[in-house]
């Protein structure tokens, strides 16, 4: 009797054991999907500029993996055409608690010539939670840069966020065809005052966003007669879904 006890005992460890590793698999297996505009925006140029500029993305996967398109751009409402149109996608996978890795293609695809870049990335939360992403850009042309985008969100209330941004764009080697130059090319730093009405999935915001270039990409915008420096005004929600 003693022995039968003793076995279904451990029948019941082995059954328990099984069950978890069966949840832990079931969890990692769940299916995840999300939509998000994180700038949906219009903006009022210092030059009487008006554009409609996004940032966004979507995803698809699990915990351990997941299948992302990111996008963004800029719309000219006055020449009715496309400033800049960029769409990546990348798989992404955890490589610690608060960071993930990413890697697939970029498509540019505004006004004037395209090009098509392969990316390899990082992002995540750094300490004092800063939302961070670093890329490296290798284009078919052969030419290297990178990209930093730095983003916090300061809690003024539980509805009331103030969220300052910055991205800065380097290249390693000059692609002229599109006005890129080595070294840094340009800079956009962001300053947004956020409500949220609905949880987080409508927050209406107003901002400010300045923009710069440099080096030999300013020489090269300079040449074809565009700007190389402005404020632009901006009013827009962030939607997720």
């Amino acid at each position: 009797m003693k022995r039968m006890i003793i076995a279904c005992a451990w029948i019941g460890v082995f059954a328990a054991l099984g069950s978890v590793q069966q949840a832990r698999a079931q969890e990692k297996a769940l299916l995840f999907h999300g939509l998000q505009l994180e700038e949906f925006e219009y903006r009022r140029g210092d030059e009487e500029e008006d554009l409609l500029a996004w940032n966004g993305d979507a995803f698809v996967g699990t915990d351990e993996l997941k299948l992302r398109w990111l996008g963004e751009g800029e719309y000219d409402l006055n020449a009715d055409a496309f400033e800049t149109l960029e769409n990546q996608l990348v798989l992404q996978k955890p490589i610690s608690t608060f960071f993930d890795i990413k890697g697939g293609v970029r498509a540019d695809t505004p006004r004037g010539q395209d090009r098509w870049y392969g990316v390899l990335g990082i992002t995540g939360l750094a300490p004092q939670w800063f939302e961070v992403d670093v890329d490296l850009y290798l284009s078919e042309t052969g030419d290297a840069s990178a990209r930093l985008d730095v983003e916090y969100e300061l809690l003024l209330t539980n509805y009331l966020i103030l969220t300052p941004s910055a991205e800065l764009n380097a290249a390693f080697t000059s692609d002229r065809e599109i006005g890129v130059g080595s070294g840094l090319n340009d800079i956009e730093i962001g300053l947004r005052l956020s409500y949220d009405v609905i949880d987080r999935t409508f927050s209406p915001y107003a901002g400010i966003v300045y923009e710069r270039k440099f080096g030999q990409t300013e020489d090269l915008a300079k040449a074809e007669g565009e700007d190389t420096e402005g404020s632009r005004f901006v009013i827009g929600a962030r939607l997720m879904f």
